[in-house]
């Protein structure tokens, strides 16, 4: 994460690092620690990006730029269409109506949960406080009754590669897409609730002895090639941030991402919830208690 990613730099001579990897809300934070340089924004291809990811409210700081998005995706629910009926999917009240209990897995993450569960009762993620978040208690636990395990990325992906549960909540398509080419019936889609955003943005890191091989690099990463390779890489699969990609991406790659269906989901999804230190301890806490149920 973010903190073991800073840790590094910190403990690091300068040059040792060229370029860095933040989640898109951390920037300022590794800006204000001095981590990053500032990169010419009129050097970036943001032009051709999806409206939504470019981000400058966090790739920018004093109406400087010092990251660009490179990678984005869903925390929203992901499921085997041979064991569910897809249309279900579509509203996050059936996950709670009884007829999948037992099938369900969580992803073990407070903030993208706690998220959708704060969409399913109407509450935007940014408007989460103190005072409501009692609120929320209720409907995740109703979600945990109703669930067969909370699991972290590998046991969650493994649980529905085997069938042990037909549904995550919280998964996405970072969680089936690069599983699809061996079991094509594990699928995903946002509810009509909506669901959470996340986002990666890669910066010039300050200090870089290389910093226009660096700048370099990082615009390669944010071209349509370049977009679609990291969109399809082994590790895990993600949407490219630049819309240009799709001519870069095979008609199965595209099928698998609901490439044509981004436009849509973008306007449903909504950032994680950024808590102060305050409602951050509750809500960890109101997750330590789901996970005791």
């Amino acid at each position: 994460g973010t903190a073991a990613g800073l840790a590094i730099l910190e403990q690091s001579q300068q040059g040792d690092w060229d370029v860095l990897v933040i989640d898109a809300v951390d920037v300022k934070r590794a800006v204000e620690g001095g981590h990053l340089a500032e990169i010419p924004a009129d050097k970036l291809p943001t032009a051709d990006f999806f409206p939504e990811l470019v981000m400058a409210e966090n790739n920018t700081v004093d109406g400087k730029t010092y990251a660009v998005t490179e990678k984005f995706g869903y925390n929203t629910i992901s499921y085997d269409k041979s064991k569910v009926d897809p249309a279900d999917m579509a509203d996050m009240a059936t996950l709670t109506s009884g007829k999948y209990d037992g099938r369900i897995g969580i992803y073990d993450y407070y903030l993208p949960v706690l998220g959708l569960v704060a969409l399913g009762q109407g509450i935007n993620t940014a408007d989460i406080t103190a005072d409501n978040l009692g609120s929320l208690k209720d409907p995740l636990m109703a979600l945990r009754a109703a669930s067969k395990q909370v699991a972290d990325v590998v046991s969650a992906q493994t649980a529905l590669a085997t069938g042990e549960v037909d549904i995550i909540v919280g998964g996405g398509e970072w969680l089936t897409a690069v599983l699809a080419a061996e079991n094509p019936n594990l699928d995903w889609t946002i509810p009509t609730q909506g669901a959470l955003r996340w986002a990666q943005s890669i910066g010039v890191v300050a200090g870089s002895t290389q910093p226009d091989l660096a700048l370099e690099f990082v615009n390669y990463i944010v071209s349509p090639e370049g977009q679609a390779r990291l969109a399809t890489s082994s590790c895990y699969w993600g949407m490219p941030a630049n819309a240009k990609a799709g001519d870069a991406l095979t008609a199965e790659q595209k099928a698998v991402l609901r490439w044509d269906q981004q436009p849509e989901f973008l306007a449903r999804a909504q950032l994680y919830p950024i808590p102060d230190a305050a409602l951050d301890t509750a809500m960890q806490d109101l997750w330590t208690e789901m996970l005791a149920q």
